[in-house]
């Protein structure tokens, strides 16, 4: 959520940035409750100060031994008009609070301002592979190798479900089990093991609720959703805390997501390109402000090392204003090459979303140093989504013989087992 002095003070910004975002947003709405807000706070602030002065004053009737009758008469009156406004103060805050929550952050200065097409490719690494045999796709090789059983899937759940299989299995727990162990003992993450359900609160401090509802699965009769990204529970482990030196915070943790997609009908339906539930290794941070944009870039490190480790070839994109999510200011996408589909598949998004959803679960910190508590920069990345790194996976490790051989970082994971045969 957006500081609403910042909106008051920076309003053609703000307006810039929101048009930036393709977010068609009147704020005079939003600018004529604060000036109504503020005007009735003023006549509060008005009336104390003369309830203050009318209550010395029958203090001062008192000691002097004089009727203080028509002062508290006159004192009655100012708390009536002090308790008539109060209820006014509170519906404008209401509604105030209403339009904020719809407010998209804006993007930061150095993010591209334009579409998808405005995206710019700021480092690869690693070429993509080349076969001297025309590679399958990780549909071909997953059902010829009897390791993911989609048609099974479907029948227990719906379509875009994924019900993996013998090394299939074994592979899909390696790959998560790997990624906790290095982003711990390597990066320095603490891990979290969140529960797979959160509140509305929750969904609405990391900024899903209200604006992506359509696309979450919630749990009937109960205020309860299933998490679209680990990044709901573990950015709200702090919601309305206050933290003390102990900046940065760096967590680290595995969950299912749970995504309905409930706007991409009919796009990548086959295989495991888009999915409903699928597997993610996630990085939270709880940083500084005036740290936040160096952590970015080492969290967007943090995810490439997975990446090359691996062994797979990926690029890292900067995204464009108008390509960013409702909370990000600015945002990298992770993308590996996949050889058998041959196009590039985004693994992670790493984001940094300044204080606007520290703003939304009111997560705060302070040092000694400080007069007052200020709200924290939280930020997230994939390390990394698991579907899509299995199809680079697949695609980029099979064999001519029809083979997947494992990267050796997994072969201790998978005990020890070299390569996926019939």
């Amino acid at each position: 959520m957006l500081d609403i002095k910042f909106i008051r003070d920076n309003i053609e910004a703000v307006q810039a940035g929101l048009k930036a975002k393709n977010a068609e947003i009147d704020l005079n709405e939003l600018m004529a409750l604060d000036k109504d807000r503020r005007q009735l706070l003023t006549e509060v602030e008005e009336l104390r100060a003369k309830q203050n002065a009318a209550n010395d004053e029958i203090s001062k009737a008192i000691q002097e031994k004089k009727d203080p009758k028509d002062k508290i008469a006159a004192m009655k009156e100012i708390s009536s008009q002090i308790s008539g406004l109060d209820p006014k103060i509170k519906e404008i805050e209401a509604k105030l609070k209403d339009v904020l929550i719809g407010i998209p952050n804006i993007p930061h200065a150095s993010v591209p301002v334009g579409g998808v097409d405005k995206n710019e490719v700021v480092r690869s690494w690693g070429k993509p592979k080349t076969f001297d045999f025309k590679p399958k796709t990780h549909i071909e090789i997953a059902e010829s190798l009897d390791i993911i059983d989609f048609k099974r899937a479907t029948k227990l759940s719906g379509s875009n479900f994924i019900l993996y299989k013998n090394e299939g299995a074994r592979l899909e727990r390696a790959l998560f089990n790997f990624m906790l162990d290095f982003h711990t003992r390597e990066h320095g993450y603490s891990e979290i093991f969140p529960p797979f359900v959160v509140n509305s609160a929750s969904m609405t401090g990391t900024g899903q609720l209200p604006k992506m509802k359509e696309d979450m699965y919630k749990v009937d009769q109960e205020d309860l959703y299933l998490i679209p990204t680990a990044e709901v529970p573990i950015t709200n482990i702090h919601r309305d805390e206050i933290l003390k030196d102990e900046l940065p915070i760096y967590y680290t943790g595995y969950t299912a997501c749970f995504r309905r997609e409930a706007g991409s009908y009919g796009k990548d339906t086959r295989g495991l390109v888009r999915v409903h539930q699928f597997n993610k290794v996630e990085l939270v941070k709880f940083v500084k402000p005036e740290s936040s944009y160096d952590e970015l870039e080492q969290l967007v490190g943090n995810a490439e090392k997975i990446l090359q480790v691996l062994g797979l070839p990926y690029r890292v994109l900067l995204l464009a204003s108008g390509d960013l999510s409702f909370a990000s200011a600015k945002c990298y996408d992770l993308e590996a090459y996949a050889s058998g589909l041959e196009t590039w598949l985004e693994v992670s998004s790493c984001s940094n979303f300044e204080d606007f959803q520290a703003r939304r679960a009111n997560i705060r910190f302070k040092n000694k140093d400080m007069k007052k508590p200020a709200f924290v920069h939280t930020l997230n990345g994939s390390g990394l989504a698991l579907a899509r790194t299995m199809i680079a996976i697949l695609e980029n490790y099979q064999t001519a013989d029809g083979e997947v051989v494992i990267p050796e970082i997994l072969r201790p994971y998978m005990g020890g087992v070299e390569k996926i045969s019939k």
